[in-house]
């Protein structure tokens, strides 16, 4: 993992055409939060699998993806058992 810090100044720096991409890609929300050294995504979408099929070898995100490897402990996973990968709801305030 990268230095303290370097995550949140790097996601401080998102290309504007990563996120048109996303946007396009169908997501409707994407916000991150930071506890100590974790940080916390929350990402809206009608159909994440195909969010991650439109972005996985797009060069723009390919290229970021690169960049933030190196500040990862776990990199992001395009395949299908990544995409099927989520948190089931347990409870939501009605």
């Amino acid at each position: 993992m990268g230095p303290p810090g370097a995550d949140e100044a790097a996601h401080r720096e998102v290309p504007a055409e990563l996120t048109a991409a996303i946007r396009a890609a169908g997501a409707t929300s994407w916000t991150i939060w930071r506890s100590g050294t974790d940080l916390f995504h929350l990402l809206e979408s009608e159909d994440y699998p195909r969010l991650l099929a439109r972005l996985e070898r797009l060069p723009v995100n390919v290229a970021w993806q690169a960049r933030t490897a190196e500040l990862l402990d776990v990199v992001h996973d395009y395949s299908g058992g990544g995409a099927d990968a989520v948190l089931p709801v347990v409870w939501e305030l009605p």
